[in-house]
């Protein structure tokens, strides 16, 4: 779609004078490092720059327990006022003592998750239901990595699901999203991310919302707009051309549904193969309105693929064993 050339991992020495895109698998950290790197906007990379390493993290979508808290260089406390509607009751600390005082406080409601605000797909994570959790918990914690990313500890749901919303933007294509992430059995029989199934609009959060689409995805789409409008907003300096959001939908401890933003990605992600293939039927077809879009991660030696699938990756990851990963358009909608 960008009608560039592939040429590798990024090399510095090999790469000067050439205008490049950049495909990102973590969020670039710092203004000064995406500049250098000749990233001035959306339109120089698929993923994202932060301007500072927490910003990234979890750790932006909660309050500070106190107004004297530790605090990162950079942080918005405006933010975290604006998105409280749509998050969980919770806080952030850059300390361990303040991590501390805030899980005290929880605790006073019912149990809660502590979870390391650099930490992905659901590793590393807690549930607190005792002073004495709190205290094993907190004792597992490292202060460096606590200062620099900070813990969030926010209350825990039940009968859950993970909503994903996003928006991907390559060159003149922009789309918006609202799907589930499906689960399976990885090669040792645990439990792996299986995929995710998108419904995926042509344009910005405005032309998503006008789609039909379930009251539950689109509460989680209004409040993912809101979490990425207040993004952009208060932290000056961050680009982002693939923003996705997971949205946590279940029952608080007084049997309300709940929804909430958990964290963002900007960065290369899971789904990613699902939103591209949703961008090229965009490119194709422009009388395209919507489109349903899968990925999934197969794991096995031979899975069966349907016939009409991109397949992006199969053979014997290192880390997993063999394992396809494939996407797909499931249905067309075009516009009237």
């Amino acid at each position: 779609m960008k009608r560039c050339e592939f040429v590798g991992p990024y090399d510095v020495s090999a790469s000067l004078g050439k205008q490049l895109y950049f495909v990102t698998n973590e969020t670039l950290i710092g203004r000064n490092r995406a500049l250098q790197l000749g990233i001035e906007s959306e339109d120089d990379l698929f993923g994202g720059a932060a301007p500072y390493g927490f910003v990234a993290t979890k750790s932006i979508g909660h309050p500070l327990i106190a107004n004297a808290a530790a605090v990162p260089a950079g942080w918005s406390k405006d933010f975290a006022n604006e998105v409280s509607q749509a998050v969980l009751v919770g806080f952030s600390s850059f300390s361990l003592a303040d991590a501390h005082r805030a899980g005290l406080s929880l605790l006073g409601r019912g149990p809660f998750r502590l979870k390391p605000g650099a930490a992905e797909g659901g590793l590393e994570q807690v549930v607190v239901s005792r002073v004495a959790d709190l205290e094993a918990a907190i004792d597992g914690l490292k202060q460096a990595e606590i200062e620099r990313c900070g813990v969030v500890l926010e209350e825990e749901l039940v009968d859950t699901i993970t909503c994903s919303v996003g928006r991907v933007k390559i060159g003149d294509l922009l789309a918006t999203y609202c799907g589930t992430q499906q689960l399976t059995r990885n090669n040792a029989g645990a439990t792996a991310y299986g995929g995710s199934t998108l419904f995926v609009a042509r344009g910005d959060f405005d032309n998503l919302l006008e789609s039909d689409i379930a009251p539950n995805d689109r509460l989680a789409v209004a409040q993912a707009r809101l979490y990425d409008g207040a993004a952009f907003r208060h932290f000056p300096g961050l680009i982002a051309s693939r923003r996705n959001y997971d949205i946590v939908q279940g029952q608080d401890v007084d049997g309300q549904h709940r929804s909430a933003v958990l964290e963002q990605s900007w960065r290369l992600g899971g789904s990613t193969g699902a939103e591209v293939v949703a961008l090229e039927a965009f490119a194709a077809e422009p009388r395209l309105k919507a489109v349903r879009a899968a990925c999934v991660e197969a794991y096995g030696e031979n899975p069966a693929i349907p016939a009409d699938a991109l397949i992006y990756f199969h053979g014997d990851d290192p880390d997993v064993g063999p394992l396809t990963k494939y996407a797909r358009v499931e249905a067309r909608h075009h516009a009237l």
